[in-house]
């Protein structure tokens, strides 16, 4: 039996782009510009192509004049020559209205004519149907956005059938809110198990149920997280968007790739547009009332922490700074600048031993090749 997007009325939702959707195509639109340089410098090579695939792609354009994500794409190809010639794109919304809005507004992008490859817009509900035609495909590097205004059409085979081709990432917005009720509620239980996969979503399910409210996000996060690792997305990045009030998640932006170039480029990205620091070490999330309640985050001292972790996990270990890097930063918050400043802090204390020593080094520099001795026992605190 397919599962199918549902017809829900996105009127609403386009009716203003509001902060929170401004930060999520901004992160959107950073990293396919990122991921696109890096790719091209390979597809060039054999004159081959890239694409951009958006199946929720939304009419283009808020009702404020905005420009939502798949424009913004496609001004980026149009100023670029390199992309205007390899860049293929695919846009769908199975809202027949909006897509012929979104048609309507790609035809009259200036310079729109530049582009090699025609944008492709159509108006399908995304189904079994469309995961079996990418399963039996070979895709060139794709940059895979899914944006669903709730849940329905969200799989892991949908993601999956992407992914499993190289040069492919992907980043998706999980609806928390909905997700969160959706696992209970038997009217919706197949689409819980399309997206966690049956057995998981009954063993979250199992687990919910003796879990705070508190609780219940790292674990259904983590929950799907782990369903990416498996289907080989070995990296993966959520980014959390909170209500108005600071209180309660709305939903998250979670990306997967399998390479850990991806997402290094991502990491720095989604802190960048993170909007709180806690010792420089960014939240990965969006807060509207972060201004109001800045004091109480920097109560937490993750710097420290990290200094800590650096100590017990590489005790008596020589290793370079970008090894120090690829082995501990998975799945933790820290950018490589936060892992150089407190090296930095580190060495200047005599915590570790470092080749090349400061007085060698340009002043408050720490090369990814410098190369630190951890002592053999964590320094006590």
């Amino acid at each position: 039996m397919a599962v199918v997007a549902a017809a829900v009325s996105t009127d609403s939702f386009f009716d203003e782009s509001t902060e929170q959707s401004r930060i999520k195509a901004t992160i959107t639109r950073d990293y396919f510009w990122a991921w696109a340089k890096v790719i091209l410098a390979s597809v060039k090579k054999r004159g081959g192509r890239i694409a951009y695939i958006d199946l929720f792609a939304g009419p283009g354009r808020y009702k404020d004049g905005t420009n939502s994500t798949p424009l913004l794409i496609l001004e980026m190809a149009i100023a670029n020559d390199d992309m205007s010639r390899h860049l293929v794109t695919l846009f769908n919304d199975a809202d027949k209205e909006n897509a012929a809005k979104l048609q309507k507004e790609i035809d009259a992008l200036p310079g729109i004519e530049k582009l090699k490859y025609k944008p492709h817009v159509e108006a399908e509900e995304i189904g079994d149907k469309i995961v079996a035609m990418f399963e039996e495909s070979k895709l060139v590097p794709t940059f895979f956005f899914v944006d669903p205004w709730g849940y329905k059409g969200l799989s892991l085979g949908l993601i999956n059938s992407v992914l499993k081709n190289w040069g492919c990432d992907c980043v998706f917005f999980f609806n928390y809110n909905r997700i969160n009720m959706g696992l209970n509620n038997e009217a919706v239980e197949q689409h819980m198990d399309v997206l966690f996969g049956k057995e998981r979503a009954n063993q979250l399910r199992a687990k919910l149920a003796g879990l705070p409210p508190s609780e219940r996000e790292a674990a259904i996060v983590e929950a799907l997280s782990q369903a990416l690792r498996e289907l080989g997305a070995e990296y993966v990045l959520p980014f959390c968007f909170k209500d108005e009030n600071g209180r309660r998640t709305s939903h998250h932006l979670v990306f997967a790739t399998k390479h850990p170039r991806g997402y290094r480029i991502m990491k720095e990205i989604m802190a960048k547009h993170s909007s709180e620091e806690h010792q420089g070490v960014a939240s990965f999330g969006y807060c509207p009332a972060s201004a109001i309640h800045s004091m109480l985050f920097e109560l937490n001292r993750p710097l420290d922490d990290l200094e800590n972790m650096l100590l017990e996990t590489f005790a008596g270990q020589a290793l370079t700074t970008e090894e120090i890097y690829d082995r501990h930063n998975v799945g933790r918050p820290y950018t490589m600048k936060n892992y150089k400043k407190v090296l930095l802090s580190m060495e200047e204390r005599g915590l570790i031993k470092v080749n090349p020593p400061a007085a060698r080094r340009r002043k408050d520099t720490f090369a990814d090749s410098v190369c630190v001795t951890f002592p053999a026992k964590a320094h006590p605190r």
